[in-house]
């Protein structure tokens, strides 16, 4: 599922309009690395609600912006799994 949704993340970022070339699971979704300003963030967010079902609090946004991709897709896969758990 992980992969899955890394792949998701980062097409979503190409379709967006950012360098998703030297991106890997160590990059930062905020300044750092990607550099995704706070709409940019919240349209990610959003796409990643929509394609997976999931509801990010509105609180999230600044701890969103400090991880990596690979924590971000690795929190996602989580949160889905959990959901496909509770759901059976």
């Amino acid at each position: 599922m992980t992969d899955d949704v890394r792949a998701f993340v980062i097409e979503s970022l190409k379709d967006m309009n950012y360098d998703v070339d030297d991106i890997d699971d160590d990059t930062t979704l905020g300044p750092a690395g990607v550099d995704l300003e706070s709409l940019a963030l919240a349209d990610l967010a959003t796409r990643v609600e929509d394609r997976y079902g999931l509801r990010f609090a509105d609180d999230e946004s600044e701890k969103l912006a400090l991880m990596t991709v690979g924590e971000f897709t690795a929190m996602v896969a989580g949160r889905v799994a959990k959901a496909a758990g509770g759901a059976a």
